[in-house]
């Protein structure tokens, strides 16, 4: 969601000015920026922001005749960017008690550790609903400090304290905190309920009140709270590839760069069962590589310079690579280039690695790979004697003036912002029902996400 953002400015007739609730599902892809999730602006003076600063503490700050009237800063940092979100910041300035007066809850449990505590006055302004007031979600007023991530089931209040009940649930097998899909509320005048199906702005509150894109696009994704993708794993301190490289559209894209060049991970690693992703090369380097490993490399090493590591090299006609030597019966499988797409089915159960350009199977040993039937796929170590005790899906490059621009569909059906161009105009599903690739998975192959995995 960078550099977009939905925006709304009501009539009047408010409900309240001094009573409302903000809920809304929301998973960062940065966490070293500032990130507004809504700004209610009447003036620089009066006005609400609810963001995540630069160092990942989540503020609430009200701004009333230009003196700060509220201000929670907590002291916990939000810097998971595989997690989703469950923020709800609940108003009433009316309560005798200060402390609640505003009230917020992270995934259903109520935040009480702040490392700034300033509790609002009472009948003092709340500005999430105001009459004639724009409201920002997404950004701040001016279009700034845009929120990097995917927002889900989005409610604003007009006129109720609501807890987080109302909009979320305990999952009575798993114990997990989920979406409520029957939502009783009251919206008011000023209300709405959008992002309920994908990248609906529609309200279906049935108040009416239904928001419009600013700026940029707003982009649909099978990534949920009920379903997590993987995605690059921007986090990874360890490998200054990862470090160097620039991540964009959810994490989903990375521009490769640095001088030291180590893999970077997945953000989901598996050590059983069999899954399937695919990666479009935007930008050809001669140094892009792709593959799988479960060893980091010392400083300085390439993809499939190690064991437990494997690469498809595009260098020196396509070989893949493993401690680095190339693979038995895996010398010149062919090269990729500029939008081409590389599938990878990772078989976990019986140690096996596949590859695809563009839907055809490389030849491997005289013989095109099938990981539907399992024939002829590259021996891997098994995932539980290697170094980490899991495998991760990875794509890169390794040196030259030219950086590889990767994009990776982990099977929310995008690549990057543009969607997947299949046949059937449709996408093709994994094993597990939830997901959308550009080619068809082998048969049993899951997309490399949480309900893939069966959590």
């Amino acid at each position: 969601m960078a550099s977009t953002y939905l925006t709304r400015t009501p009539g009047t007739g408010v409900t309240s000015r001094y009573k409302g609730t903000l809920s809304v599902w929301l998973k960062r892809a940065k966490t070293d920026e500032e990130d507004f999730i809504f700004n209610g602006f009447e003036s620089s003076s009066n006005q609400i922001k609810i963001t995540f600063k630069s160092n990942a503490q989540l503020q609430i700050n009200t701004v009333q005749a230009g003196s700060n009237r509220l201000v929670y800063e907590t002291n916990r940092l939000f810097r998971d960017t595989n997690a989703w979100y469950h923020i709800v910041v609940a108003i009433d300035t009316t309560l005798a008690t200060a402390g609640d007066r505003c009230r917020l809850y992270v995934n259903g449990v109520e935040e009480t550790s702040f490392s700034t505590e300033t509790h609002i006055a009472q009948n003092s302004l709340s500005f999430l609903t105001e009459d004639s007031q724009p409201i920002y979600i997404g950004a701040q007023q001016g279009s700034a400090n845009y929120f990097d991530g995917s927002m889900s089931h989005f409610h604003l209040i007009d006129g109720q304290q609501y807890a987080p009940t109302v909009f979320g649930e305990t999952d009575a097998t798993t114990g997990e905190w989920k979406i409520k899909t029957n939502v009783t509320a009251t919206y008011g005048n000023h209300g709405f309920f959008i992002l309920k199906d994908g990248n609906s702005i529609t309200d279906q509150s049935g108040e009416g009140n239904n928001l419009t894109v600013g700026a940029g696009t707003l982009t649909k994704t099978e990534d949920n709270p009920s379903n997590v993708f993987a995605t690059f794993n921007p986090l990874s301190g360890a490998h200054t590839m990862a470090v160097n490289s620039t991540f964009t559209n959810g994490n989903n894209r990375v521009v490769c760069g640095g001088t030291v060049y180590n893999p970077f991970p997945s953000t989901i690693g598996v050590n059983s069962g069999k899954y399937y992703a695919e990666f479009k090369l935007n930008s050809a380097a001669a140094d892009a590589m792709i593959g799988v490993f479960a060893k980091y490399g010392a400083s300085g090493n390439y993809l499939g310079s190690q064991t437990q590591q494997y690469s498809w090299y595009v260098t020196s006609g396509g070989n893949i690579k493993s401690n680095s030597a190339t693979v038995t019966g895996a010398a010149s499988v062919g090269t990729y280039t500029t939008n081409d797409i590389i599938g990878i089915a990772l078989d976990c159960d019986n140690n096996k690695l596949y590859f695809h350009k563009n839907g055809t199977y490389i030849t491997f040993g005289g013989y095109t790979q099938n990981p539907s039937s399992g024939q002829y796929g590259i021996s891997i170590t098994d995932p539980d004697s290697t170094d980490l005790g899991f495998y991760f899906m990875t794509a890169m490059d390794w040196g030259g003036s030219t950086r590889a621009i990767w994009q990776a569909n982990f099977g929310n059906g995008y690549f990057g912002t543009t969607a997947v161009a299949t046949n059937s105009g449709n996408g093709y599903a994994g094993a597990e029902g939830s997901s959308i690739f550009n080619y068809q998975p082998p048969t049993g192959y899951s997309a490399l996400s949480t309900k893939g995995l069966n959590l």
